[in-house]
């Protein structure tokens, strides 16, 4: 479970109400785990009874008013056995794929205006993550920490590229499909030779 060590991380780098940890997963951690503010507050309730984090006490108590908070040694002990753990990368699973993959013997009516679409929006979050880049690493800003904020980013970067690049050759091939492109119960992709059913 991940999401209790995306708040530690971020309490980490800046003790934060449960309201400005929203508004950063909505920004900068948002980009590779998102949480809604409801699992964000639920976490924090957990995370404050497990005695990994505190509320930061107030100079002017008041009612209604958001509490801080920050990460307690017990909660840093935590985030450094997670971050030291091995884990295993997660298979992919992406439901784009898996449509087109089911076009082949349906047919791909709607496939390519949504390819479109995709390409679209990953243009836009590839020009988002660009100019993060040019704004928050400028040349010189090398210090351990900012290289690998950076290297996180350009994980971004260079996911964004993939799927603009890939998105850009499917589109392609649909226009070479031309008028043998597939229909309802035509499937657009031809047996392999020797009658072998596809991978």
């Amino acid at each position: 479970m991940s999401l209790p060590h995306a708040i530690l991380t971020a309490l980490l780098e800046k003790p934060s109400s449960g309201l400005e940890l929203t508004r950063r997963f909505d920004k900068s951690i948002g980009y590779f785990w998102s949480a809604t503010h409801q699992q964000i507050y639920r976490e924090l309730g957990k995370l404050e009874a497990e005695g990994h984090i505190r509320a930061l006490p107030s100079e002017q108590p008041a009612r209604g008013q958001k509490k801080s908070y920050e990460v307690l040694p017990a909660g840093r002990a935590e985030l450094a056995r997670w971050t030291a753990a091995s884990q295993d990368p997660k298979p992919l699973r992406d439901t784009m794929l898996l449509r087109l993959r089911a076009s082949a013997v349906v047919g791909t009516t709607g496939v390519e205006a949504d390819l479109r679409r995709h390409l679209a929006l990953h243009q836009r979050q590839l020009a988002e993550y660009e100019e993060i880049q040019e704004r928050d690493f400028p040349p010189g800003k090398d210090s351990p920490e900012d290289r690998l904020r950076h290297l996180v980013l350009r994980a971004g970067i260079d996911l964004e590229t993939f799927w603009t690049q890939w998105l850009a050759h499917a589109l392609q091939e649909f226009e070479q499909f031309g008028d043998g492109r597939a229909g309802p119960g035509r499937p657009s992709l031809r047996p392999e030779p020797g009658g072998r059913p596809p991978v």
